[in-house]
């Protein structure tokens, strides 16, 4: 495809930017090549920051929509375009896209094929790219746990290719899964798992894409494979930063984070019989640590403010002159 060759100038040349750096500090050619192919990966899901950020904000306003999903399609019920056109033009007054959780993977669709391409070309020996004849029969002789970069399960001469292979597609299709069922079971507030088309989409991923995977991923380089495992374990690590660190109100990930703050201090639980936490620790009768007693009575007897070292404080009565006392007037002056 000459549509993509801009591509494998781009892909072929990173690839080989990254080998002749390791080959310079005298690592040994395989895990050059190899390591060459995993901070490919850094390199792409770096720039790809910014669409998880999308992504996520996506995600969140989705389910924040749901009760007004819901609305529309009870109200148009039966109607499909109507129905369809509401929940577009909700989607447009809300800057919006449901189908945003598939742009990282469908972002990386062209980086996948490129570097297809590019192992095609070193499994034959041709140049491809930035790659001369030299540098793709180098790489054709690198291996990953003995397989080589460009060897597949199809055709596969040897048994440990075989289960190398295997292992990987597992891998990938494991990494995969857990990535998805973790956001739905941990960062799904409980009202978002009614009647949620949104949910739907997601689960129609958590199952189609592992699928995928092991389908496709018997006829594809363990090159590539190793790129995509590498992807999924940085999707993987990635999603559950953001459900530990920044979790959906309402969610099981949510509650957790509350409980963790709570357990080191850092979260003041909202009113309703809750005790406050602070960082100075658990009150003591009532009073907070550091702080003083409330107005009203105290124990010991008097009133007031009350003093940082819990003492009661008692107000002195006052000495009245004698004429104040017999008629409760001004004295007169002599």
């Amino acid at each position: 495809m000459k549509i993509l060759e801009p591509l494998y100038d781009v892909v072929s040349w990173i690839i080989r930017t990254f080998h002749i750096g390791f080959d310079k500090i005298g690592m040994d050619a395989s895990w050059s090549w190899c390591l060459s192919i995993v901070f490919l990966v850094v390199l792409i899901r770096v720039a790809l920051i910014p669409l998880f950020v999308k992504q996520i904000k996506s995600m969140r306003a989705m389910q924040t929509l749901q009760p007004e999903i819901r609305k529309i399609q009870q109200r148009y019920k039966g109607d499909r375009e109507r129905t369809s056109q509401e929940l577009m033009k909700l989607y447009k007054e809300h800057n919006t896209n449901p189908l945003a959780s598939c742009f990282p993977i469908l972002a990386q669709a062209p980086i996948f094929l490129a570097l297809y391409r590019v192992l095609r070309h070193v499994a034959n020996e041709q140049p491809v790219g930035v790659l001369t004849k030299s540098d793709v029969v180098n790489a054709g002789h690198a291996t990953f746990l003995g397989a080589h970069l460009d060897d597949k399960f199809i055709g596969a001469d040897s048994t440990s290719v075989k289960i190398i292979t295997i292992l990987m597609i597992l891998g990938m299709s494991a990494s995969q899964f857990y990535t998805q069922r973790q956001l739905m079971t941990k960062n799904m507030p409980p009202s978002a798992m009614e009647a949620n088309p949104f949910l739907r989409q997601q689960k129609v991923m958590m199952y189609l894409f592992p699928i995928m995977f092991a389908v496709f991923g018997i006829n594809f380089p363990v090159g590539v494979l190793l790129y995509w495992l590498v992807s999924n374990a940085w999707s993987m690590g990635q999603q559950m930063f953001v459900i530990r660190r920044m979790p959906v109100v309402g969610s099981k990930a949510h509650e957790a984070l509350l409980e963790r703050q709570a357990r080191k201090g850092t979260a003041a639980a909202p009113a309703g019989g809750v005790p406050v936490i602070s960082s100075d620790g658990p009150s003591v009768d009532g009073v907070p640590p550091g702080g003083a007693r409330p107005r009203g009575p105290q124990p010991g007897g008097g009133t007031g403010t009350g003093t940082p070292n819990g003492g009661p404080t008692r107000q002195q009565p006052q000495r009245k002159p004698k004429a104040k006392r017999a008629g409760g007037g001004t004295p007169k002056k002599r």
